[in-house]
């Protein structure tokens, strides 16, 4: 019985000594938020106050497992991202009951299935399509599909081990990204398709030049296959890149030639390039030292300027054309943005896309000039509604980072992805295995271009390429669709 009173003792005791604490710690933050002019919320409500940003984080987490319906978040819902984790799975593709797309929503494609749909015999392989065939390393490939540009330093390790490998499983290119060229991208022995943005990151001189020696070192990778140069991207037309210092580490800052531990913050554009005659300057130095295709990526803003740089490519000549241009999306995504260029600068794919296509046409340069088709291409949907429109690739990098097992956290610019993919946080990394998560990669770029065949077949074409704006229509806000052949006819 004095064993029982000893312990009620003690835990009256912790009880008031918690009771205690809890009352000073309410008188502190009381105290302290009255003191304090920067918050008026907490000024006003001391204390309460501090719960509203928690509420906030929590109401994100509420939204996106309790509350939101499968097609309702941005900027990609869940129904997207199951198809990719099923995908990357090998799980089962088939659904049951009915889709629950909204189908009559304005901008929906709806693919037009032929009378009399192809036999599997009449079926043929992907085409062939090279990039560059009349330089010295044309670089030819039947994907279709492929990994868009996420840096070294954007990602971690184990991401690019994964996807490395993933992309030598299944034959497809890994863009390297702005980040510069690391042991990581070569290792699995897959396609490399070497990028460099405004800071020549992989390819600079210490005052941010572009270094002829590393560019030509670059190009004698047999791995690497094109080389890309980024004038912009979708989520930051106009800005440069932005890696905060946190994750700089030695690693890579060695990989860019950067410092380590610094902001690494890129110019808004190439310090040598100012109008088109510098852009296709810079263009055939790069193929001339780096000796492999090359092309530039960029965000679509104004239109005729695309009729002014295709105007000099003739005068100059065919061989002075971008083997490839990769277009994006106005509304893609990036690790680390200002909200204003994320949300409302830079045209979108969906309108940019036949711009770009129908001004190579009317020049003439459509069959030297691939074209790559960038921003939120996940699933085979968007991809044929790509190759329809004119593309000759589709590239996704979010697509990817689903099949790594990205959540869509919202995490990317502050070092503490849960699931290791956009952390350099070795505790968070450790989540990330590469081996299984290279296979998940490769099961999902497979899957995209198995159901890229089943439309086309439905369609009645032998195989994806032959995919044309007749076969796709569009929604119209009265509930109607139109073929894209008659949204967007074709120039001669």
């Amino acid at each position: 019985m004095h064993f029982v009173d000893q312990a009620l003792h003690v835990l009256a005791s912790l009880f008031l000594v918690a009771v205690g604490t809890t009352l000073l710690v309410v008188f502190v933050l009381l105290f302290v938020d009255l003191a304090q002019t920067g918050n008026a919320v907490r000024r006003n409500y001391p204390v309460i106050g501090r719960f509203r940003p928690i509420f906030e984080s929590l109401g994100e987490f509420m939204r996106q497992y309790m509350f939101a319906m499968d097609r309702e978040e941005l900027p990609f819902n869940r129904a997207q991202r199951g198809w990719v984790e099923r995908a990357a799975s090998a799980g089962s593709m088939t659904v049951a009951f009915g889709s629950t797309r909204e189908t009559r929503l304005p901008g929906t494609s709806i693919f037009v299935n032929a009378p009399f749909s192809l036999l599997d015999e009449e079926c043929r392989d992907t085409s062939e399509v090279t990039v560059g065939p009349n330089g010295p390393n044309p670089y030819t490939t039947n994907r279709i599909f492929h990994i868009s540009g996420m840096s070294f330093g954007a990602i971690s390790r184990p991401a690019v081990m994964a996807l490395g490998k993933g992309a030598a499983m299944a034959g497809c290119w890994m863009n390297t990204g702005e980040g510069g060229l690391s042991p990581w991208h070569l290792e699995a022995g897959n396609d490399v398709v070497f990028q460099f943005g405004t800071a020549k990151n992989g390819v600079r001189t210490p005052d941010g030049e572009l270094c002829e020696k590393r560019l030509k070192g670059i190009g004698a990778e047999p791995q690497v296959k094109m080389i890309e140069i980024k004038l912009s991207q979708g989520a930051k037309p106009g800005k440069g890149g932005i890696l905060p210092g946190g994750k700089v580490t030695k690693e890579i800052a060695w990989a860019r030639g950067i410092r380590p531990g610094q902001d690494a913050i890129s110019p808004n554009r190439h310090r040598e390039v100012s109008n088109s005659g510098e852009l296709l300057d810079l263009i055939n130095r790069v193929r001339d030292i780096g000796g492999k295709p090359t092309g530039y990526k960029a965000v679509i803003g104004n239109p005729q300027w695309l009729d002014e740089l295709l105007e000099l490519i003739n005068q100059r000549g065919p061989d002075s054309a971008p083997d490839f241009i990769t277009v994006d999306s106005g509304d893609g995504g990036t690790g680390a943005a200002p909200m204003p260029l994320m949300d409302n600068v830079g045209m979108l794919i969906a309108e940019s896309l036949f711009i770009l296509v129908d001004a190579l046409n009317r020049h003439g340069l459509r069959d030297r000039v691939r074209v790559v088709a960038s921003g939120k291409l996940v699933t085979p949907t968007e991809v044929a509604w790509a190759l329809c429109a004119g593309a000759d690739f589709a590239v996704s990098a979010r697509g990817f980072m689903f099949a790594l097992g990205c959540i869509q956290a919202m995490r990317c610019n502050k070092n503490t992805c849960p699931t290791g993919i956009t952390t350099h946080n070795p505790r968070l990394q450790r989540g990330l295995n590469p081996p299984s998560k290279a296979v998940s990669v490769a099961n999902y770029q497979r899957r995209v271009e198995e159901e890229l065949k089943i439309i086309a077949h439905s369609c009645g074409v032998a195989e994806p390429h032959l995919l044309r704006r007749e076969h796709c229509r569009i929604v119209r806000p009265d509930g109607q669709s139109v073929p894209l052949s008659e949204l967007y006819p074709r120039a001669a």
